[in-house]
């Protein structure tokens, strides 16, 4: 990419467009946030003005803005069912994607979506941003480093009270706390293993706490992997936050604490392995202004990004597989899946974190 500053526009403004998306394109200097889209007039205008946006338009310009040759890259965070559809409107003006996750409903929106950005030579990233987290990725180089030995054991629990009427308890596709909130578990499973499951099996659950009758409250989920590993997670929507992994060796274990928060103070890190006992604790950065940093550095240099499509897909694939088991309440094989690329140590990117803005017309998921 030839021009200085990457020519952006946000396709969405709900709570953590607002939050933490464009909030990090404004401290970027090599990125320009040049176009704001979405459904509602009143955040296009007060956030256009805010952060001093060109062009604001609803979904239905979408095409048309692309198609003018002023936006280099989209950064796509509707709601979910709505991820394909954006994306393929992207790729057809050779726009490129950070989209977020999870990727897309189904495996075949997904398919969808990579084979649309391979035609048209267009990069396509999904906004995984623990691949550019501290922590987490200390965490991968101390299970792949041997101090806690053989990884055996993954558990985990990523919990919320979501505020009712909240858009995560819309009966959308693609909605629910697999989707929501499970993915980041499954996700670090995979990165921390270095491997895909074989089988996986889940159980959900559903009280009678009327924010969820039209989505599921939780979910309770088991991974196999081969050479002797499991992962466990629990995902609900029902219970007090929490956002926490251990992994368990042959030789020790590690824990970490706000495990997938981008909003929290800091995550603690806790080994206890072959050379002792060990505790960090790493301060609050900004996890979206690195994951855009990349992306961008990926388009100037002509890289293709990891996170990618590829990976997007193979969480989605589990997700579809872990429902399956639900409804059949019997464990479900998966094909042989592989992937390449994961992420490593080479990929932190540190950017200080910032005070989220006074929102426009949205709130948080969960909290007073």
């Amino acid at each position: 990419m030839a021009r200085s500053q990457l020519r952006m526009a946000v396709v969405g403004l709900g709570h953590f467009a607002q939050a933490a998306i464009l909030p990090a394109i404004e401290m970027l200097p090599d990125v320009s946030l040049c176009a704001l889209v979405s459904g509602s007039e009143h955040k296009r205008h007060e956030l256009g003005a805010r952060y001093g946006a060109r062009v604001l338009v609803d979904y239905g310009s979408l095409d048309r803005l692309l198609a003018t040759g002023d936006i280099d890259a989209v950064y796509i965070a509707v709601p979910n069912d709505m991820h394909a559809e954006m994306t393929l409107v992207a790729a057809r003006h050779g726009v490129h994607v950070l989209c977020e996750k999870p990727m897309a409903p189904t495996e075949a929106e997904c398919m969808q979506m990579i084979r649309a950005c391979e035609q048209r030579r267009v990069k396509l990233m999904i906004g995984y941003r623990l691949h550019f987290e501290a922590a987490n990725l200390v965490a991968i180089e101390l299970a792949r480093g041997g101090d806690i030995g053989d990884p055996r054991l993954f558990s985990s629990v990523f919990s919320m009270q979501v505020r009712g009427r909240n858009v995560r308890t819309q009966p959308r596709r693609g909605a629910g706390p697999l989707y929501d909130i499970g993915i980041y578990c499954l996700n670090a499973a995979r990165y921390l293993f270095r491997t895909e499951p074989v089988e996986v099996s889940a159980m959900r659950f559903a009280g009678r706490d009327p924010r969820f009758a039209a989505v599921d409250e939780a979910y309770a989920a088991t991974l196999r992997f081969l050479i002797d590993r499991v992962a466990q997670f629990t995902a609900s929507f029902g219970a007090h936050d929490r956002a926490h992994y251990q992994v368990v060796g042959t030789d020790g274990f590690l824990t970490l604490d706000n495990a997938y928060e981008y909003a929290a103070e800091g995550m603690t890190l806790h080994v206890v392995g072959k050379h002792g006992a060990k505790t960090r604790t790493f301060p609050r950065r900004d996890q979206i202004a690195a994951e855009i940093e990349y992306f961008a550095r990926c388009l100037r240099d002509d890289l293709d990004p990891e996170p990618s499509g590829w990976e997007g897909l193979a969480d989605v694939r589990i997700i579809r597989a872990l429902y399956a088991s639900a409804d059949s309440g019997r464990p479900v094989r998966l094909e042989p899946f592989q992937k390449r690329q994961r992420p490593t140590k080479a990929q932190e990117q540190r950017r200080p974190s910032v005070k989220a803005p006074e929102p426009v017309h949205a709130s948080p998921p969960s909290g007073d």
